[in-house]
This record gives C-alpha cells, sequence and structure tokens, in this order.
C-alpha cells in the first residue's frame, strides 16, 4: 500500500507552496535591506568625518546581505553556507544588541536582525536550505528540475 504525503512533500523535497514563501521572505528581506541600502546613504553623507569610514563600511554591507539573500530567493538549495552565514551573522548581532540594550541604536537593531532572523529561519525551513549541502539538492515538488534554479 502506498501513501500519499499530506503536506506535498516528497522525500526531502519541499512542496512547490513551502518553496514559494521561503523564496518569497527571501526576496522580502533582499528588498528592505535595500531600503536600509538608501537610509545608510543618507546617514553616511551626514555624518562627521570620524564616522564616515564605518558608516561608509556598514553601508556597503548592506549590498551584500541583499545580494545574498536575493541569490538564496533565486537558488536556495544550491547555495551550501549561505543560509548558515546569515543566520548566524544576524543571530549573532541580535544577540549582542540585547546584551547591549542601553546603548544607543541597540533596541532597533536588536528588533530589525531579530526580523530578519525569524524570516530567514522560517525560510531555511520551507525552502530546506540545508539540503544544499547534499550533492543534487531535490527539487521542490510540483517544479521541474530542468526549469528551476533552486
Amino acid at each position: 500500500m502506498t501513501t500519499t504525503p499530506m503536506s506535498g512533500s516528497v522525500a526531502g523535497r519541499p512542496s512547490a507552496v513551502a518553496d514559494r514563501i521561503g523564496r518569497t521572505l527571501m526576496a522580502v528581506d533582499a528588498v528592505a535591506t535595500l531600503v536600509a541600502l538608501v537610509n545608510g546613504i543618507l546617514i553616511m553623507n551626514s555624518v562627521a568625518d570620524d564616522r564616515v569610514i564605518t558608516e561608509a563600511w556598514r553601508t556597503l554591507a548592506y549590498v551584500v546581505f541583499a545580494g545574498i539573500w536575493a541569490i538564496l530567493a533565486v537558488a536556495p538549495r544550491r547555495q551550501w553556507g549561505l543560509w548558515e552565514l546569515l543566520l548566524f551573522h544576524k543571530g549573532a548581532i541580535t544577540i549582542y544588541c540585547f546584551v547591549m540594550w542601553d546603548k544607543p541604536d541597540a533596541v532597533q537593531t536588536a528588533f530589525i536582525d531579530l526580523s530578519l532572523v525569524v524570516t530567514t529561519a522560517v525560510a531555511y525551513v520551507l525552502c530546506r536550505g540545508w539540503t544544499s549541502w547534499r550533492t543534487g539538492a531535490s527539487e521542490p515538488v510540483g517544479r521541474r528540475s530542468a526549469t528551476s534554479a533552486g
């Protein structure tokens, strides 16, 4: 007797719906980070000379993070290590901000990065990001391998 999985997933593959939701979360994180980039540019142009290099470094990092989220939105099971790298960095800075709660920007940064940890972790589960470490990671159910970059 054969049984059909109720969730629509098959042997390690995400359902098409779960995959789409996870990819959408990563795309939203990428776009939100580009919004932060614009704000960073405004800040960078208005800070004192002794802070301009630090603000430039911080601002340009938004491009890197937006790029990583965009890559994961396009190909979530082809990029080994990117999920974990994002979760480590955003988790670490969130914890640090909660520990340093009384410092300037800690509260805002803690909650922004906490939301990024949550959306990235949810997408990691929905897209089964850990399968990127396996050779020949599976495509989502209902999607043909040749048509998906995932």
